[in-house]
């Protein structure tokens, strides 16, 4: 397993991390509990020692699964998770002020919960599960963070960037309030290469970099009759023409690194995370056989300038989850 700083927390995190979206039993239909602890055992054996979770995965059961791994980790693993906002709106609209988001009271509730599941005294990366650069002189959130980190409830805060709006964070970045972002790049979604990776790398601000597989279809496993269980989200990402759209582009990426189809989420993952303000990246690993995948793809290493610019062509700007 490769490790990086985690921009100026010092933290040396896995390049790997672990998504606990996936395990928190809402959204994605499928994972076990049984599975899932499987799947943490196994990814912290591997070396991973980066675990990012959430209240919003079953809210806070997935916290409790990432809280048993933790206890029974042997060595040190850093944890990070989300305190969902007030008004519970994915992603954050234009025009909402932050008291209606992320008011100081909230804020130290949700945390107080969550080192409750997770069963710690204080939590690595604490973040905000939806942002607005709007917020940036608004509200009583700043404060709140500060206190926290001051009575040693958290030791670093961070943001989770609104879905394909990885300029909508700048701001934050250049002021110096923030730690951390998390937000989503692949090789389809390659736009935080325009703004935000700039900036991140001149204040030395860690990345947490999620959806490295587009929800799947970076994995080759998303085909025009794939089917998924009722209630899962993705039948609503996936919904009309969308599968052929990405079975069409994902199978010219895997032509032009000449791979097939199968085998195009190896080269995936390490797109994401060779660019060098990259931190860690976060797949979901709901199966201990999916972290045996993703453990020897990022061993691999980074992709090299040939590969890189057999992927550039395919960046594609869109967004499943709102159009």
């Amino acid at each position: 397993m490769q490790y990086r700083k985690l921009g100026r927390t010092g933290l040396d995190v896995s390049v790997l991390g672990y998504g606990a979206w996936g395990i928190g039993q809402t959204m994605w239909i499928g994972a076990s509990d049984d599975e899932s602890r499987k799947a943490l055992r196994g990814a912290i054996e591997r070396g991973v020692t980066f675990i990012d979770t959430a209240y919003g995965y079953g809210n806070g059961h997935s916290e409790e699964l990432v809280g048993e791994a933790l206890r029974a980790a042997p060595e040190t693993v850093y944890v990070a998770t989300k305190i969902p906002p007030r008004n519970r709106i994915w992603p954050a609209p234009a025009g909402v002020h932050a008291s209606e988001t992320y008011p100081a009271e909230h804020i130290v509730r949700i945390t107080e919960e969550s080192l409750g599941r997770l069963g710690v005294e204080t939590i690595d990366v604490q973040q905000f599960h939806v942002w607005s650069d709007e917020w940036l002189e608004q509200g009583d959130w700043l404060e709140a963070v500060d206190r926290l980190k001051q009575d040693g409830k958290i030791r670093f805060f961070g943001v989770s960037i609104n879905d394909h709006q990885p300029a909508n964070a700048v701001k934050l970045v250049q002021s110096g309030h923030v730690d951390t972002v998390q937000v989503i790049y692949n090789a389809f979604d390659q736009s935080p290469e325009d703004e935000l990776f700039p900036a991140v790398q001149e204040a030395n601000v860690g990345v947490i970099v999620r959806v490295p597989f587009d929800e799947g279809s970076l994995t080759g496993q998303i085909r025009p009759d794939t089917e998924f269980p009722d209630g899962d989200f993705r039948n609503d990402y996936f919904r009309g023409d969308r599968k052929e759209q990405v079975w069409e582009r994902v199978q010219a990426l895997a032509a032009d690194l000449g791979v097939s189809p199968d085998e195009v989420a190896g080269p995936a993952l390490r797109f994401a995370s060779t660019h060098p303000a990259v931190s860690t990246v976060i797949p979901g690993m709901r199966s201990l056989r999916n972290v045996e995948r993703n453990v020897a793809a990022v061993d691999a290493g980074p992709l090299d300038a040939e590969q890189l610019a057999r992927v550039r062509p395919h960046r594609w700007e869109r967004d499943f989850y709102r159009g």
